[in-house]
């Protein structure tokens, strides 16, 4: 099982994102418990970023939202970075 590290910057990026979208949050906390139990499951659709986000992964909540991440394998870690819509994050 993986550990979810959150900073602080990424608490108020999803304050932020939760007070105008509250309604995926129950999504939200599913994505974060099977990503901390399995990030390879299906549901996830887990993929590796590129361009100016290169390096980190990036996780579906839902068909127009996501959650990218950077994992810190040897540790064991998963680090939520930005929380949003395709074309923001």
């Amino acid at each position: 099982m993986y550990k979810l590290i959150i900073t602080n910057s990424y608490k108020k990026r999803a304050k932020k994102f939760f007070s105008a979208h509250p309604s995926v949050i129950e999504q939200y906390e599913k994505i974060l418990r099977i990503l901390c139990y399995n990030p390879k499951h299906p549901s996830l659709r887990l993929h590796k970023l590129s361009g100016r986000l290169s390096g980190l992964h990036s996780v579906s909540i839902n068909i127009s939202y996501r959650v990218v991440v950077s994992f810190l394998l040897k540790k064991g870690q998963i680090v939520p970075i930005d929380i949003g819509s395709h074309g923001q994050t």
